[in-house]
């Protein structure tokens, strides 16, 4: 069976914003006590999100801010078949975020 990738959200610490590099992406931020990391995984989100938060070697924002995973964002979302199907599939989930006033990293 192909390996699926999955969608998922993480809400992050609004702390989130003082950190020049998630403020310069996100010029437009409306919400400032909402911001999301938006990722891509072919473990299940849960997976995901506990390697974030023991790894020192993933992704910081998640990892130093990330609170919870947000599933009513990303529920109905089909796994993709493949990364760069899922990668493209997170951007526009982050585009749209990010047009509603959020702040999101997403990479």
């Amino acid at each position: 069976m192909a390996e699926a990738f999955r969608i998922y959200v993480v809400e992050l610490n609004g702390d989130v914003c003082s950190v020049p590099k998630f403020r310069r992406v996100n010029p437009d931020m409306k919400h400032a006590h909402r911001c999301f990391y938006v990722g891509s995984t072919a473990l299940t989100p849960e997976e995901r999100f506990a390697r974030h938060k023991a790894d020192q070697r993933i992704t910081a924002f998640p990892r130093d801010f990330g609170i919870c995973l947000r599933p009513d964002l990303y529920e109905g979302i089909r796994p993709r078949n493949t990364r760069a199907k899922a990668v493209e599939r997170e951007r526009r989930l982050a585009d749209v975020l990010r047009a509603k006033g959020y702040g999101v990293w997403q990479k």
